[in-house]
């Protein structure tokens, strides 16, 4: 779960100095209660996170579905009751974190599971390609899609990348140097990328336990892949570059891992809405909330 500090900071930005609208129009103690709703099929993520948001402003918040459960258009994920105020003052932070934390954990479902028609064991993960200060929120959404989250920071792995390689100026002097300063990080894996089917044998014969093949062509990638299982059956091959729901079942047969930036640069938002109730023995709700896709309150 990303730390407190971050929906605090998150409210911070979107409150301002205060909701000047709701002072004006909302009486001072009026109470209310709300429904949130998916406005489209997706896998759920973030109703966990919209809930902190909620309480921190003293709010009682109810699921009503579970983060990583299929739900379809219409349903009511969860209930909000208290201080009306204070439920508008939550109400878009809530909302952007589960759009964008849906859209993530739907695509990544969706791509998973056109690559398991392929390859039943692969697994699906994704890169350091996210948000500023979002990355928590966005790669815990790839987990709850079944995806994995690779590494989350510099410090949890070893990965020798093209730019470490032209600087030390080939994979023979990156392994060397690695090999020679390894030291207090020797129970770190390391994985080697490489852009040719030598630099990727070179790498496994040197000792890296995961092989990264980046921007291979699928002929290529099936060439490597043989060479690489007929001389190091025991190191895991992944596949990278240019990979998404349109191509990743013909990458993922030749792939122990798929890893794709697109799972959190590129997924498109799903639509959720926070609708105010009606009053208890009103037939009438006394506010609506968004109407279709990029409405309601901005």
């Amino acid at each position: 779960m990303p730390r407190r500090s971050d929906f605090h900071a998150f409210l911070d930005e979107d409150i301002g100095s205060g909701d000047i609208t709701s002072e004006l129009v909302v009486p001072r103690g009026a109470r209310a209660r709300a429904s949130i709703i998916a406005r489209e099929e997706c896998v759920l993520a973030g109703l966990e996170e919209a809930g902190v948001v909620f309480e921190e402003l003293g709010l009682e918040f109810t699921p009503l579905a579970a983060d990583g459960s299929k739900v379809g258009k219409g349903t009511v994920v969860a209930a909000v009751e208290g201080q009306a105020r204070s439920i508008l003052k939550g109400e878009r932070v809530a909302l952007n974190i589960l759009q964008r934390m849906s859209g993530i954990a739907t695509l990544t479902r969706r791509m998973l599971d056109k690559a398991r028609t392929a390859n039943p064991r692969v697994v699906l993960a994704a890169t350091r390609k996210t948000t500023p200060g979002f990355r928590a929120f966005e790669k815990r959404a790839v987990l709850l899609g079944g995806g994995a989250p690779h590494r989350f920071a510099l410090d949890e792995m070893v990965l020798v990348k093209d730019n470490h390689i032209a600087i030390a100026g080939s994979v023979e002097s990156a392994m060397e140097r690695l090999r020679a300063g390894r030291g207090a990080h020797f129970t770190r894996k390391v994985e080697v990328e490489a852009t040719t089917a030598k630099e990727a044998l070179t790498a496994a014969a040197m000792g890296a336990d995961i092989v990264l093949l980046d921007n291979f062509s699928l002929p290529r990638l099936k060439a490597a892949h043989a060479e690489l299982r007929r001389g190091f059956p025991h190191v895991l091959i992944e596949v990278s570059g240019g990979i998404g729901l349109g191509n990743i079942r013909s990458f993922a047969r030749f792939a122990d891992i798929v890893s794709s930036g697109a799972l959190t640069h590129s997924a498109p938002a799903v639509d959720f809405s926070l609708d105010i109730l009606p009053k208890k023995g009103s037939g009438t709700a006394h506010s609506k909330g968004m109407e279709g896709r990029g409405g309601g309150r901005r």
